[in-house]
């Protein structure tokens, strides 16, 4: 039995995350201002929620370490949590950047360092970030969100050949569009219809589709330093 740390667990994809790995693993969920949904995922799934702003390395780091108190290791971290924006580029504010950035892409490198070390001293462990299609490709009205999840590729490939010689694996998705509050709130339908006729599939992605290959990417201890689109065929 793992234990798995999952960031942003009371998201569409963080919520089936941790529903992909709580039947046979030990699971913790970190959310920020969710708490009831954490609770009610906890209940639901018998898995642990706890506070943390991933963006604050002190709350970042209080945290792990009661992780690392309570469990007695980190097995598998999921670094999920993040948030987007849709706005002209001449239009984001530095405080726009920031906190995007603060999130998606420090907030990654903030837990993944803080869990990292009791992984390097038991030279195992693995480190599945989500980032996204748009990390990739770019999307237009979306620049310091693109920017940020191409950040998370590059620590990605860059981790993974760090970490390669203490038996750590590090691999991250990136998921295309997936049916999510999140997308719908800021994505009309007809917008999202748009997006389904690019997609090969013809349709949008499910979160459980993301966490299969989540668990996938976890487990084979052969694949590090890739990059696994979960996007229907979109690019």
């Amino acid at each position: 039995m793992s234990v798995v740390l999952v960031t942003g667990g009371t998201g569409a994809i963080g919520s089936a995350i941790a529903a992909e790995f709580a039947a046979t693993d030990d699971v913790v969920i970190t959310y920020n201002s969710r708490a009831d949904e954490a609770r009610k995922l906890c209940e639901e799934l018998h898995c642990t929620a706890v506070k943390m702003d991933v963006s604050d390395r002190s709350s970042v780091d209080n945290t792990v370490a009661e992780v690392l108190k309570s469990f007695g290791r980190i097995d598998i971290l999921v670094n999920n949590a993040g948030i987007s924006q849709i706005k002209l580029f001449t239009d984001t504010t530095q405080s726009d950047w920031e906190r995007i950035m603060g999130i998606n892409l420090t907030g990654c490198f903030n837990v993944t360092q803080a869990a990292v070390k009791s992984m390097i001293s038991r030279k195992s462990g693995a480190i599945v970030n989500i980032s996204s299609v748009w990390g990739v490709h770019g999307a237009s009205c979306e620049v310091a969100y693109s920017a940020s999840k191409a950040g998370m590729i590059g620590l990605t490939k860059a981790l993974a050949k760090e970490l390669g010689a203490s038996g750590i694996t590090v691999n991250c998705i990136a998921p295309g569009v997936i049916d999510s509050p999140m997308n719908s709130a800021h994505l009309s339908e007809d917008e999202l219809n748009e997006l389904c006729e690019a997609t090969p599939l013809m349709r949008l992605g499910r979160a459980d589709e993301v966490a299969k290959a989540v668990r996938c990417l976890a487990e084979n201890r052969f694949i590090t330093g890739q990059i696994l689109g979960v996007d229907g065929g979109f690019y």
